[in-house]
């Protein structure tokens, strides 16, 4: 019961998650990248906020030993976010997405060279094709030809992927932070530092953008606020090995929000890269599902075996 309630929980994060993009694409003709995170970002606060009182985790919960650690965390974290948001105004949803699943991929990578972490021959095959996929996707959006593409795509491309890199880097600094921090205060100081940073980029053209687009803002951060919390719980309820592969029903979900909302139909590229890294990503998931068991197992035999 507790694994159906943690995957139900992972995919009602998905479903809101992909909500929120959807609003910041339909936002991103009328306002810059720097204030909707602002929006985003600020607006998740109160439910974060809310939550972490019902909870009982205001108080002891933000407490930090590393507060250095949560700027890099923040500082990473909120580039990323202005980057996918700046790549969301020029690249279909689907697309996003799918470049999008190159983070962890790419954390296997900085894993080995920041932590340590041993890659072996398996987890390395994963990568190399996670990262074909990738290429996959892109291949559309790099060709050299001006006829075919156009540099507005182009330069999109660029931006997700460079933002899929920050996050995989963020992880990163998530993976030091987790001995030492509380979730809650990973959360609340990453929605703190993010409001913070998005203020720095209001000499780049903030507008007053219309009521309705405002409103859609606010609702981004709401929702921003609430997927923070499924998620969370949904890692709380069920390992994370389990629960992980279920992020690429964000895919699917992308796809049918795209072609409805925004008449958006994925190309062959964006499908065929798409599914070699969502296979990838889920085969490592597996993999490392089965070692952690494994791993369980040799602990709880291994006594027994004492003379």
């Amino acid at each position: 019961m507790s694994s159906l309630r943690g995957i139900t929980f992972k995919i009602l994060s998905v479903c809101v998650f992909v909500a929120m993009s959807a609003i910041i694409k339909a936002t991103a003709e009328y306002v810059p990248p720097g204030q909707a995170v602002f929006f985003r970002s600020l607006f998740a606060i109160p439910v974060i906020g809310v939550w972490l009182a019902l909870s009982g985790d205001l108080r002891t919960g933000l407490k930090t030993s590393d507060p250095m650690g949560h700027f890099w965390r923040g500082l990473l974290g909120t580039t990323s976010m202005g980057l996918s948001f700046a790549g969301l105004g020029l690249l279909p949803l689907p697309e996003v997405t799918a470049i999008g699943y190159a983070a962890p991929i790419i954390v296997v990578i900085f894993a080995a060279m920041f932590l340590g972490e041993q890659v072996r021959l398996f987890r390395l095959s994963m990568v190399v094709l996670g990262l074909a996929g990738v290429l996959v996707v892109l291949s559309p959006r790099l060709q050299l030809d001006p006829a075919t593409i156009s540099s507005r795509e182009s330069l999109g491309a660029v931006i997700v992927l460079l933002s899929a890199v920050l996050v995989a880097l963020a992880q990163i600094f998530v993976r030091k932070l987790v001995n030492t921090e509380t979730t809650s205060a990973i959360v609340f100081y990453f929605s703190v530092t993010a409001v913070l940073l998005s203020l720095l980029t209001l000499p780049w053209g903030w507008v007053v953008p219309p009521l309705h687009v405002v409103a859609l803002l606010v609702l981004a951060g709401l929702l921003g606020g609430v997927g923070q919390i499924l998620l969370t719980t949904s890692y709380r309820n069920t390992d994370a090995s389990l629960i992980a592969s279920f992020e690429y029903t964000s895919m699917l979900l992308a796809i049918i929000v795209g072609y409805t909302v925004f008449g958006e139909v994925p190309g062959a590229a964006t499908l065929a890269g798409g599914a070699m890294i969502v296979i990838a990503g889920i085969l490592i998931i597996l993999r490392e599902r089965h070692l952690g068991l494994e791993r369980a197992r040799q602990r709880k035999v291994g006594p027994t075996n004492l003379p």
